[in-house]
């Protein structure tokens, strides 16, 4: 598959700030820009304390060795390469925001803020004061330029499989007139053998697949070192009915749709279908009763302006790794709108980011803010 067909490309010699995370992917994406007629300065992001304790093998992100692979990369395709120190703004912008959420009975999607907060915020405004025309990142998105309606539009990857367009949905048509996605329209398998070619020994280095700043431990471990041991108080497990069942462990335990961990007498398996802060309880049911058709979502932002005076048609997808599935989405103001989904979907959670597309089309997104038990 062309890259050229896929995103508009920007003049030959133009300078572009590539952001090394020490992956196949943007390590790639800096060789390709390279080889082909680009200024290119790779730049690297140190965001946790983590990538000073980790002694991190492949399959993670953002350690220490993920920062001298990115670094070996540069040298290998003879670029200027800086490592950045933003620990301050990602445990800000993210790791306070990840805590918090779970607080909250929320489960948050910690990636998403990380590349609105962070990587398209802080390193773009970086890039620029280097008096670089242009940010480019190794996601496997395309951004297209669509001449009738005169504006830049947010596409899908090339690779179904590795498609990262959910994780970019906040971007705004300044972000995209100044980003660059030079793998984005490759399939996975030529990501790979173009880092061969390029003699990049991250060729064959797997994909991360833990969020970064939590490797090594689970996400109750991590949050109770965060917090004062008095906050992750137990409380009581409830029926949709209100009757109580007996007691969790504390709100980070849990998330919408788990079963795992709770140890009730019952007929049937209970489920997570619901947990409410305000009173520290966790409401548990059937399978069946996850299941639902509608939801509200908050801080919703648009890629490109939409009319929403009627409600509008399209596709959504709660999580990542859903499947997208017809919806009518309605304004109800102020950044808000109510989604209904044409068939149910299992385990809608408060927290987690709603996108929506048309096609290939990222349209917009939002974070799932509420939704009935009984709905």
């Amino acid at each position: 598959m062309s890259w050229e067909l896929h995103n508009q490309l920007p003049a030959k010699g133009a300078k572009v700030v590539v952001a090394m995370s020490g992956g196949v992917d943007s390590s790639v994406a800096a060789g390709w820009l390279s080889k082909n007629g680009y200024q290119v300065i790779g730049i690297s992001l140190q965001l946790h304390d983590m990538a000073e304790k980790i002694d991190n093998e492949f399959g993670t992100c953002c350690s220490l060795s993920d920062l001298n692979d990115a670094r070996r990369v540069a040298e290998v395709l003879d670029i200027p390469f800086y490592v950045n120190n933003m620990e301050t703004a990602f445990n800000e912008a993210v790791i306070d925001d990840f805590v918090q959420e779970y607080l909250n009975g929320r489960t948050p999607n910690p990636c998403v803020r990380c590349n609105e907060k962070v990587k398209f915020k802080k390193l773009m405004d970086w890039a620029l004061d280097l008096g670089a025309d242009f940010l480019a990142t190794g996601h496997y998105a395309t951004i297209q330029w669509n001449k009738n309606l005169n504006r830049h539009e947010l596409h899908k990857g090339g690779d179904d499989g590795k498609d990262q367009s959910y994780f970019l949905f906040t971007m705004a048509q300044d972000d995209l007139a100044k980003t660059l996605f030079p793998v984005g329209a490759f399939e996975k398998s030529v990501v790979r053998s173009l880092a061969q070619e390029y003699g990049l020994r991250v060729a064959n280095k797997p994909d991360s697949q833990e969020i970064c700043f939590v490797q090594g431990k689970s996400y109750k471990d991590f949050i109770e070192e965060k917090v004062p041991a008095e906050v992750l108080r137990p409380g009581n497990f409830v029926n949709s009915e209100g009757k109580v069942l007996g007691q969790h462990a504390g709100l980070h335990h849990y998330t919408v749709g788990q079963r795992k961990g709770i140890q009730l007498n019952s007929l049937e398996p209970l489920y997570v279908l619901a947990l409410n802060a305000s009173k520290n309880e966790i409401i548990v049911g059937p399978e069946s009763a996850l299941f639902r058709k509608s939801a509200v979502v908050k801080n919703v932002s648009w890629i490109n302006s939409l009319d929403l005076a009627k409600p509008i048609n399209a596709l959504a997808k709660i999580r990542y790794r859903s499947k997208e599935s017809p919806v009518q989405i309605t304004s109800l103001g102020d950044h808000t709108v109510e989604v209904k989904f044409e068939v149910p979907q299992r385990a809608i959670t408060p927290g987690q980011a709603m996108v929506f597309y048309e096609g290939t089309r990222t349209l917009g997104g939002g974070w799932i803010d509420s939704l009935s038990v009984h709905s």
